[in-house]
């Protein structure tokens, strides 16, 4: 017991000053519980919502349809009753076809400048005949269409009012992280204005769009959100409601916003010149994988390559099918993703630095750019493949799960391919081979190998060995489909 006697005879000789000690730390920690609380709890945010409602307003959109020729919601067609409903509404309509009949549709936007424009989505508007805007203070104008842009569905409206108009004004949603709080507001289900509160929940999404950078968030957006605005803490508005992901049609959480560095891009396009002008480079490309870096000796998988370079301002300036490009107008290029956001942010014939990646060696050409939407003509439709054992033509070999046969003038009409295109035609595919698992099948067009040109069975078979002497894993395909290019990188089997 003594030992235990000392050590309490020289605890109790420290107590003031550890009693002042933990004073301190109880003050410290008070303060950062406080600061805690302040970030988990946040005030009301009924002095933000006052702010910023004025501006909101809820679209109602009226269309004029086709009355129509039969029974259709009453029975489903082929029913027994179908007749004895035609008769029935035929009696009474007197025999005459039905008349037009109008259809709405409800959605939200923002005002964002005092002399009336206003921000909606493009499918909110699609279509319509009439266009009325209801204001917070019951106030209803006609609006009329100043452009639209499908791409990034957002869509710029006009109202004239009598008063200057409340107006909020967009924010940096690149400053926005994830965790941070937002409001979204608008007219749900129809119900009116409406807010909802939650956080950032990811960023950079996207869906399915080529220039979609959507937010994600947990603030309840439903059926009616569409085309409102996405709030920050500031009032500022970092994105436009569009989407939501549902199982059943209603808010889950999961709610997609259109960042408002986008759509400030497209709003000044639409209102200075009522539709879209974005950059246009000329090339088809794809993302660089890790195994197509493998096939093509490189370090690390990043850039996009070049698939194909079609008449426009790439081939102009020289670039070549299999170029990786590595950075546009100076930043280093990620992905294909990221390059053609690049690339249609750009202006129309600005005059932009690429560095491109060929045959081991960097080199930088100037490329002037031009328009996509001159450029733009419809996708070319996916053909479906043709059965195995249907393509004919000469003597075929097998490599790779793969069996070919050149190209003939007959084969080439089969497939759709113009009287320039060379290489060999896959006429089966071993369907326990790593090329049916990326995606080869029967009518595929191998144009490259290892880079290289290829015509004959014998071409492949040295692209083939070039490539085991380099040490390389994986060789690089070229491979067309009704005129759609791609690369795709096969394992070397010893």
């Amino acid at each position: 017991m003594q030992p235990k006697a000392v050590a309490l005879t020289k605890t109790n000789a420290m107590t003031p000053r550890i009693k002042l000690l933990m004073m301190g730390l109880l003050a410290v920690a008070f303060v950062m519980l406080q600061a805690v609380m302040s970030y988990a709890k946040p005030e009301s945010l009924a002095p933000l919502a006052e702010q910023i409602s004025p501006s909101v307003v809820n679209i109602t959109t009226s269309t004029m349809v086709e009355g129509r020729t039969g029974p259709r919601g009453i029975v489903p067609e082929g029913s027994p009753f179908e007749d004895f409903f035609e008769e029935f509404r035929d009696r009474n309509n007197n025999g005459e076809a039905p008349a037009p009949r109008k259809s709405s549709a409800l959605g939200s936007g923002f005002v964002i400048s005092e002399d009336g424009y206003v921000v909606t989505n493009n499918h909110v508007i699609d279509g319509a005949d009439e266009i009325t805007i209801e204001f917070f203070s019951g106030e209803e104008l006609k609006a009329t269409v100043i452009g639209t842009d499908a791409n990034t569905d957002i869509a710029l409206l006009k109202v004239e009012a009598s008063n200057p108009l409340p107006f909020v004004s967009f924010g940096d949603s690149n400053a926005a992280r994830v965790g941070d709080w937002v409001i979204a507001m608008g007219n749900p289900l129809g119900q009116g204005f409406s807010v909802s509160a939650g956080i950032v929940s990811a960023r950079n999404r996207a869906l399915s769009g080529t220039y979609d950078d959507y937010i994600q968030t947990d603030a309840a957006i439903n059926r009616g959100n569409s085309g409102g605005p996405l709030f920050n803490m500031d009032g500022a508005v970092i994105g436009v409601n569009t989407a939501i992901l549902s199982p059943n049609g209603g808010s889950i959480g999961i709610g997609f916003s259109m960042a408002s560095n986008v759509v400030t891009r497209v709003v000044d396009q639409l209102k200075e010149f009522g539709e879209t002008r974005r950059g246009w480079l000329g090339v088809r490309i794809q993302d660089v994988t890790q195994d197509v870096a493998d096939a093509m000796g490189l370090a690390k998988a990043t850039g996009a390559l070049v698939t194909d370079v079609p008449e426009g301002p790439a081939k102009e300036a020289g670039l070549l099918t299999g170029d990786i490009i590595m950075s546009f107008a100076g930043v280093d290029v990620e992905d294909t993703r990221g390059l053609v956001r690049q690339v249609g942010n750009s202006a129309v014939g600005a005059a932009v630095r690429v560095t491109i990646l060929r045959d081991g060696k960097t080199q930088t050409l100037k490329v002037t750019l031009g328009r996509r939407e001159d450029a733009e003509a419809p996708a070319p439709t996916e053909e479906e493949p043709a059965e195995e054992g249907t393509t004919e033509g000469p003597a075929t070999d097998s490599m790779l799960g793969l069996t070919l046969t050149p190209l003939t003038d007959d084969l080439r009409a089969e497939l759709g391919a113009d009287a320039s295109t060379s290489g060999l035609a896959v006429t089966a595919v071993d369907e326990l081979s790593e090329a049916f698992e990326k995606g080869l099948r029967v009518g595929d067009i191998i144009t490259e190998a290892g880079q290289q040109s290829i015509m004959t069975f014998a071409d492949l078979e040295d692209s083939v060995t070039l490539a085991r002497d380099a040490g390389r894993k994986s060789l690089l395909l070229l491979v067309r489909r009704a005129g759609d290019p791609r690369f795709v990188a096969l394992g070397l089997e010893e």
